[in-house]
């Protein structure tokens, strides 16, 4: 792996943390907004952003969740599945917005593991918490979308690593 792919998937799994950090008491329940999640669409510009999400999924499930080992299993779990089929799904869609929302979908369906997961965790009804964990995510990406396109025009993720 090239030095510039490493240290670019430190700094997003870096930022991923620090994200996740600020909006923690949000980021863990039923009802989830976390926002660090918005870097989920770094992989539709480069599969290669694909370890530092994943590694950022990972530390912070590890050092703030207070589920910290289901969240290990279905969170991570989650994304690496989420990712996979997003990346797939992309080498035959062209047009970034057209990923994104691919991205967006794939990922707020894929939130019935998480649902599982609180299922499991604290017993909590598993199409409700499907829902709203849907939701969130859902609004998270969807906002996410425009800024990571625009954060993209300037500084052009593609090339980055």
């Amino acid at each position: 792996m090239k030095v510039k792919t490493l240290v670019g998937n430190g700094i997003v799994a870096a930022l991923y943390i620090a994200v996740s950090f600020i909006i923690q008491p949000f980021g863990f329940t039923n009802i989830q907004f976390r926002v660090s999640e918005i870097f989920n669409h770094l992989v539709v510009f480069n599969k290669k952003y694909m370890i530092g999400i994943v590694l950022g999924v990972f530390l912070t499930n590890l050092f703030f969740s207070p589920m910290r080992a289901y969240d290990l299993v279905f969170g991570v779990g989650q994304s690496i599945i989420a990712l996979l089929i997003t990346i797939i799904i992309s080498k035959f869609i062209k047009n970034i917005w057209g990923r994104m929302i691919v991205n967006t979908i794939v990922f707020t369906i894929t939130m019935f593991l998480i649902a599982i997961e609180l299922h499991l965790a604290f017993d909590l009804p598993f199409t409700i918490t499907w829902v709203t964990t849907a939701i969130g995510e859902f609004v998270v990406m969807a906002i996410g979308a425009p800024i990571m396109y625009y954060l993209n025009k300037r500084v052009n993720f593609e090339q980055q690593l």
